[in-house]
């Protein structure tokens, strides 16, 4: 086969898998079902939530954890600090909603070293239930957040995740934002769920706890730069699956500057590098540069007419328009013009995250550590 024809034959081969992966999220919204009952009924649940300082919609996603239309649960809420400003905020909540039994505690275990786990480590001790939900502060929870991750259990299953789909963003930022989350990271992580192969991602982490506990406990996710990576390798390492729930939650946004962005992605990206070496470098082919250079360059080659270039483009942003439409998620012309610019940055995004490891997070500096026992499994 010539140089054309080879570089033809890459760039379909990404149409179609990118088409593919539109195509299991459209099928998800297409079968999009009501909570029933599942595997394990309806149990008592922890919902787990650390705070950390007050964002615009705090008051909003907080409020959330109240209004849960769930038979029996209680909400434990962990402060690192008593001088954080969201302790007065959590207070006033759990005064307004006497009927939903909740707790805050303050204080921080030095167990991992990650913050995040350190803040949740004393929630989790004094947790009433044996099924547990970690949910962030900024994530929106429908009413029925609760039972759909419940539901979502199955036989197989060793942690049930959800990644969140970003809304009421604010400007080309926050647009961005959105783009990463929404057509991009949602709906890879949905397809590579539909293969059997789900990955955690942190706004949700719903555990049974004496399956966690027999297996090394909380600490083990505390072995990789982020607690959902780990969280992966420890349940694949024994076995069980990370079962995603049908479709997403939401998070909202508002503003975002294009550094923020940036940094966040490139946070994520180093977590991923760390944590499944052996996948990371094909994420060169995220996004639509690489597949669309490759096509621009068949097209040249070949000395075939421009509009197949220019038609392969445009069938690639189509697609991710249209299902962003069917899935109700933010566009307009900021979405469009988020999803351009976000594929201009996937590629140096993953160039940066080779110029070192780990990375600053709310004051703390985390680095790869020497890895282990069950949680290198995966």
């Amino acid at each position: 086969m010539s140089a054309a024809g080879l570089v033809a034959l890459g760039a379909v081969v990404l149409m179609v898998a990118h088409l593919l992966v539109l195509g299991v999220y459209w099928r998800r919204l297409a079968r999009s079902v009501a909570p029933g009952e599942g595997v394990i009924g309806q149990p008592f649940v922890t919902l787990l939530r650390p705070v950390c300082g007050l964002d615009p919609f705090e008051t909003e996603t907080l409020r959330s954890s109240f209004r849960q239309d769930y038979p029996r649960y209680e909400v434990i809420f962990c402060a690192k600090s008593p001088d954080d400003p969201v302790i007065g905020l959590v207070r006033r909540l759990m005064a307004e909603h006497p009927h939903v039994p909740a707790r805050l505690l303050v204080g921080d275990d030095r167990v991992t070293g990650n913050p995040k786990l350190n803040n949740v480590w004393k929630g989790w001790q004094a947790a009433g239930a044996d099924w547990i939900c970690m949910t962030d502060s900024n994530l929106l929870l429908p009413r029925d957040y609760l039972s759909r991750v419940v539901d979502a259990w199955g036989p197989e299953t060793g942690l049930v995740s959800a990644p969140p789909v970003g809304v009421r963003a604010k400007g080309l930022g926050g647009s961005l934002e959105c783009a990463f989350l929404n057509g991009n990271q949602a709906v890879l992580q949905y397809a590579a769920d539909s293969l059997g192969m789900g990955f955690a991602q942190g706004k949700t982490l719903f555990f049974n706890k004496p399956l966690l506990e027999a297996a090394g406990g909380l600490r083990l996710l505390g072995r990789r730069l982020a607690e959902d990576a780990a969280a992966t390798q420890v349940i694949r390492g024994l076995g069980r699956r990370v079962t995603l729930v049908p479709l997403p939650f939401a998070q909202p946004i508002g503003t975002r500057s294009l550094a923020q962005v940036w940094a966040r992605q490139l946070r994520w990206g180093r977590v991923r590098r760390d944590a499944f070496p052996a996948l990371f470098p094909c994420e060169i082919f995220n996004g639509g540069v690489v597949p669309i250079a490759m096509a621009v360059a068949a097209v040249v080659l070949s000395g075939g007419p421009a509009a197949l270039g220019f038609g392969y483009a445009a069938l690639w942003y189509l697609a991710e328009a249209w299902l962003v439409r069917r899935a109700g998620w933010p566009l307009g012309w900021r979405g469009v013009v988020a999803m351009l610019l976000r594929d201009l940055m996937m590629p140096a995004l993953w160039g940066a995250t080779y110029a070192r490891r780990g990375f600053d997070w709310r004051g703390t500096r985390l680095a790869p550590q020497a890895v282990t026992g069950p949680v290198a499994a995966a």
